[in-house]
């Protein structure tokens, strides 16, 4: 059973071919938003943050929203692998009030922050030399600054509708906020044309920004003023960057993305829309490693994790299985060591299906 599928752009896959799957052609990173959709990366995670990257020796720039913000926070941390394993453990054990408010899934979110983070991790994150970590968040205008439920609504029904005509018409509701490492030099190319503003991450604001761009909107508050960015409503990075649609600089690298799908999704609001698709050009330096249909069908209920489990499912069943799927994960870390040492990856990579 082929467990793992790798896909590459033109310019990635030339690489590839060239030199093979190796570390040093790489100097970006991506991590999705998806919550539990995580758990089927989860061995991967643990392979790529701790062997693949492993003699690291020049930069490496971290681009994560939502839950891929929460995955990047734990590989910038001295030891990423205890800090994922502890991002897995604590997050697939949530359980909840029957009709939890947006404050008790908060403080959850809180406390599994807090857990993962440790007494050290935001000091290992801010100073670290070579990964350097990027959480995007989503400054919110109009109504969707508004905590009231109705109001906020209202807010997220517009922002649709206007996404609808065309993603370009988000920034009239949203400003892309980065929080970087203080030494980053990352550069942002939207071919939608959205700005991006950076934000130097601090002790004083890493938390808020990390409990920010997972703060899914009506589910979660968001989070308001920021230190050391505007005053303003910050919410779920995703709402932007659900699975990116952008290109990096100012290096020449290939992007890394380890994926839950093949086919990713621009923005929040896109996932309704068939259509709506990343351009081409944005994935021409990605290389995007993806559980293939066959690992999916292998895992229980043949699906991976997502968020209504936490409603289609009582919470004993939902931990044995989200419990089941992150050990299962670990072929997927396995598949990707031998990638790397595969002679042949390049016949075996696919082009993008998008």
């Amino acid at each position: 059973m082929q467990l793992l599928d790798i896909y590459a752009g033109p310019t990635a896959l030339k690489e590839i071919k060239e030199h093979g799957l190796k570390q040093e052609l790489f100097d970006y990173m991506l991590g999705a938003s998806g919550g539990p959709k995580w758990f089927s990366l989860a061995g991967l995670d643990r392979v790529v943050f701790s062997q693949f990257f492993a003699e690291r020796k020049t930069p490496l720039h971290i681009v994560g929203s939502s839950a891929g913000a929460f995955r990047f926070a734990c590989f910038a941390q001295n030891d990423p692998v205890a800090a994922i394993n502890r991002l897995a453990d604590k997050y697939s054990h949530t359980t909840y009030a029957d009709k939890p408010t947006a404050k008790e899934i908060t403080l959850s979110a809180i406390e599994l922050l807090d857990y993962v983070l440790g007494e050290n991790g935001m000091d290992e994150i801010i100073h670290n030399p070579i990964i350097k970590a990027h959480f995007v968040v989503a400054r919110c205008k109009g109504l969707t600054k508004f905590e009231n439920r109705p109001v906020q609504m209202a807010g997220l029904i517009a922002s649709a509708g206007a996404n609808f005509v065309s993603r370009r018409h988000l920034k009239q509701f949203y400003q892309r906020y980065v929080f970087a490492s203080p030494s980053s030099e990352l550069v942002i190319h939207d071919p939608n044309n959205m700005p991006t503003y950076s934000v130097e991450l601090s002790k004083a604001n890493l938390t808020q920004a990390l409990m920010a761009s997972g703060s899914i909107p009506i589910v979660i508050e968001g989070v308001r003023n920021i230190n050391g960015a505007p005053a303003g409503m910050y919410r779920d990075g995703g709402i932007i960057d659900y699975h990116f649609d952008l290109t990096f600089g100012p290096s020449n690298g290939l992007v890394f993305y380890p994926h839950f799908y093949p086919k990713p999704i621009p923005g929040w609001f896109d996932k309704s829309l068939r259509n709506r698709l990343p351009h081409k050009s944005s994935y021409d330096k990605v290389v995007m490693a993806v559980p293939s249909a066959e690992f999916v069908t292998s895992l229980p209920y043949q699906k991976i994790p997502d968020r209504t489990d936490f409603e289609t499912m009582p919470a004993q069943q939902r931990i044995d299985y989200w419990q089941k799927v992150i050990k299962q994960s670990d072929q997927l870390g396995e598949a990707f060591l031998a990638a790397m040492d595969d002679e042949q990856i390049a016949d075996k990579v696919k082009p993008f299906v998008f």
